[in-house]
């Protein structure tokens, strides 16, 4: 029977012999967990001293040890160079799956201590830089604690894609009409307004936005909503800036540059931000957590899910 935990160091098991099959074919040696142990604190360090130092061991037993794991399997595993150890490509490989042994063991260590299963794993998380910024990172930041053998890969992007090659596991998109593909929620409406600085504001005149300099997103969201607006609305207006992200957009009005339509989770008047009217009717958006249908069979997408839908929250 498994201690609690257990069931990680069994998978951790399965996917170190399954990786060293094609090694030990050809060098009839068996790697073992003291092994990748040393791999990892010589990457990690780049030198026999900070490898030791990691170990607990002394400088010469690490050399010792390296020379002993590379004649046992026919190849090197590092090339010294005056920065330092340098890994090979099998290193770099044997690395990475050191680094999955230690969070499994981790992981097994937190169920024993705390009495029961806990959630583990690597989530891939996907949203554009300013949903990042202003809404995931506070998200975050209150639940995450709570989970320490729960790893995040967080990439931003504004690409539905992102899902569709499996890149992501749970996406955050702003849009009306989420993929009928992906299975989601409804965080919550998501409106704009056109906001410029007081410092800018001391240099024109309020209420005659044709005749102020316009930041506007570029090509990237050719269809998103202030570009829409702006279109119909202003149709002489050319932007003096374009920006390939809202954040960005953001940070050049916040600078004094001019005036843009933002959404209302980053306009904060504490930060200098003076919107200049009503939210722009009819084109507001949605703010979507966005999964895979084979991700609802995973604990730690489920739970990740969860806790975002519980903890996003802005205005």
């Amino acid at each position: 029977m498994l201690i609690p935990g257990g069931h990680y160091r069994l998978a951790f098991t399965q996917s170190i012999l399954a990786f060293t099959q094609v090694i030990n074919a050809a060098t009839h040696y068996r790697l073992d967990y003291p092994d990748l142990s040393l791999i990892l604190a010589l990457v990690r360090g780049g030198s026999l001293a900070r490898a030791a130092r990691l170990l607990q061991v002394d400088v010469s037993t690490v050399f010792r040890s390296v020379r002993r794991l590379e004649a046992a399997l026919g190849q090197p595993l590092f090339e010294k160079s005056r920065s330092g150890y340098l890994p090979t490509s099998l290193a770099q490989a044997l690395a990475e799956q050191a680094e999955r042994a230690e969070q499994a063991l981790e992981a097994a260590r937190l169920g024993v201590e705390q009495g029961g299963e806990i959630i583990s794993g690597t989530v891939r998380l996907t949203c554009s830089d300013s949903v990042l910024q202003a809404l995931l990172l506070p998200a975050l930041a209150r639940f995450m604690p709570a989970y320490p053998a729960l790893s995040l890969e967080l990439s931003t992007s504004n690409d539905f894609a992102n899902l569709n090659r499996r890149d992501a596991d749970i996406a955050l998109r702003l849009t009306r009409t989420p993929p009928e593909h992906l299975v989601g929620r409804n965080l919550g409406k998501v409106t704009y307004r056109v906001c410029a600085s007081a410092t800018y504001l001391r240099l024109v005149e309020a209420g005659d936005l044709a005749s102020m300099i316009w930041i506007a997103p570029d090509d990237f969201l050719p269809d998103h909503p202030t570009v829409v607006w702006r279109r119909q609305h202003l149709p002489g207006v050319m932007p003096a800036y374009r920006c390939n992200s809202m954040l960005s957009v953001t940070e050049l009005v916040r600078a004094g540059l001019g005036v843009a339509a933002l959404p209302d989770f980053l306009i904060d008047e504490r930060q200098g931000l003076m919107p200049l009217g009503e939210s722009l009717e009819g084109y507001d958006t949605a703010l979507w957590l966005l999964t895979r249908p084979d991700c609802r069979a995973l604990r730690s997408v489920v739970t990740l899910f969860d806790e975002l839908g519980r903890n996003l929250r802005w205005g």
